[in-house]
């Protein structure tokens, strides 16, 4: 009886050691080059920079040797630091900076001689920033998570695409500084029973402030604007019932709202606006000449019972609005420059002869190229009206 044995087979080889790096380098790196990844790490530094540096006063005292001088800005900013975390993680981080930078010897003498213990702590001190880094880990992904979810809800206020409005050609975009925003913008109908005539009201408004405090107050203005603008009233009443409503979650003016509010009459073409402290739009005509869009007043929660007065004006085929936010002018550079109006216009006469939606393309891929590796510092958004 003749046994028939198998033939030995070998596993295939695993990746190699070259593979398996490269593999690991991609999943740290997410793919990104580097130059990416170091412009990514400058602008993550001046963003730290800027949120210790509010808190650190760098002005040298008369009679202060300079050495003391650095020696006390360090000391704010080691404290500008400590204060950000909790007690029992401060108590921790500086448990793990004495490891770290203090080695201790014990020393005794007996009749065999003097016998020295040194303990090297350094091991565990980095264990203990080990395990701080990931307890602000743990937090950042969570505050992450929940302010994902707030941007979702965010985004839901917002209009995805502009309605289809007779006359006019409409884009809009808008960029936060941060994962939620401040800034709201809006175009929707909106009919008066004693007029057979459909209006359609345009409305930019910017939150003080930037994050979760500014988004919640952009909710509140979003859902009042909503309601009021339902009952039948001129548009000057509108934004007095506007303004009194805001100014009663304001915190006595603090968190005031800049606001452009504009309503457009399909038959007569005319716009009617307030500007309620907002930057002026900028209408520019088919010939080229250029207005602003002043008429308004204070910018709404800080004062009640304000009064605001009405513009008015005509979009007529080939004219262009362009309604923004601060955010865009006073984007800066890596020199410290503002974006301005200036380019702002340069972008608009260059493109006059496009779409709406692709001239708004072409000014933030500029806003883009103009900033570069600048942190964002506020809210950007931005609404063209072309006149078909």
């Amino acid at each position: 009886m003749s046994t028939t044995i198998p033939p030995i087979t070998t596993p295939p080889p695993g990746p190699s050691v070259r593979v398996r790096a490269e593999q690991f380098w991609r999943r740290v790196t997410d793919g990104l080059e580097l130059n990416q990844l170091w412009s990514q790490f400058q602008a993550d530094a001046r963003a730290s920079y800027r949120l210790y540096a509010r808190e650190i006063d760098s002005s040298r005292k008369q009679g202060v040797r300079r050495g003391r001088h650095w020696w006390g800005i360090t000391k704010q900013f080691f404290w500008a630091i400590l204060e950000k975390l909790s007690p029992a993680r401060r108590v921790l981080l500086l448990l793990a900076l004495l490891m770290l930078i203090f080695n201790p010897e014990l020393q005794w003498t007996t009749k065999e001689g003097t016998h020295i213990v040194g303990f090297d702590l350094r091991l565990w001190g980095g264990l203990l920033l080990f395990v701080l880094l990931v307890l602000e880990v743990a937090d950042r992904v969570v505050m992450k998570r929940d302010l994902q979810i707030a941007r979702e809800i965010q985004m839901w206020l917002l209009p995805l695409n502009p309605p289809a409005v007779p006359g006019l050609e409409i884009a809009f975009a808008t960029r936060p500084a941060n994962t939620v925003a401040g800034d709201y913008y809006d175009v929707f109908p909106r009919t008066h029973p004693e007029s057979v005539n459909q209006t359609y009201l345009l409305a930019v408004a910017d939150v003080a402030g930037k994050s979760i405090p500014a988004a919640l107050l952009m909710a509140t203005f979003q859902a009042s604007l909503k309601t009021l603008s339902a009952t039948a009233c001129p548009l000057g009443d509108l934004v007095e019932r506007m303004n009194h409503y805001v100014c009663t979650n304001s915190q006595s003016g603090l968190r005031f709202t800049t606001a452009f509010l504009g309503e457009y009459d399909l038959q007569s073409r005319t716009l009617t606006y307030i500007n309620a402290g907002h930057n002026a739009p900028i209408l520019r005509r088919s010939s080229g000449t250029i207005e602003r869009l002043e008429v308004g007043g204070l910018p709404l929660g800080i004062q009640d019972g304000s009064a605001y007065q009405t513009g008015s004006t005509l979009i007529e085929p080939n004219d262009w609005l362009v309604v923004f936010t601060d955010g865009v002018i006073e984007a800066i550079n890596a020199r410290d420059e503002e974006y301005g109006e200036h380019r702002l216009l340069s972008v608009l006469d260059r493109g006059i002869n496009s779409t709406p939606a692709k001239l708004l393309s072409r000014i933030m891929v500029d806003l883009d190229f103009f900033v570069g590796t600048t942190p964002q510092h506020d809210d950007i958004t931005c609404m063209l009206v072309a006149g078909r």
